[in-house]
């Protein structure tokens, strides 16, 4: 059972990273309103492949620092959560 929950956690993992790097890709390329879609070519939307490997990259430099993951995650969650409010009133 533990390596069955293993596969699974790290198979989870596997399938976020594309997930998360190609929705970070299509809300920047929303928002300067460059040309974007998977199914367009590397020609076509070069900026919004360029923002999925700088997603990706990001993500796996985050990985090897020294920077605690739980400590992220509440601080990111604090600076959402201050930044949500003036966001919707605008």
């Amino acid at each position: 059972s533990f390596l069955l929950f293993a596969l699974g956690i790290i198979g989870t993992g596997m399938i976020a990273v594309p997930v998360l790097a190609g929705s970070a890709a299509y809300a920047v390329s929303e928002t300067f309103e460059w040309k974007r879609g998977l199914d367009l070519k590397l020609l076509e939307a070069r900026e919004f492949y360029a923002i999925i490997a700088l997603a990706t990259l990001g993500g796996v430099a985050l990985d090897f620092s020294p920077i605690d993951p739980i400590r992220a995650l509440f601080w990111a969650a604090v600076i959402n959560g201050v930044i949500a409010v003036p966001i919707m009133v605008v």
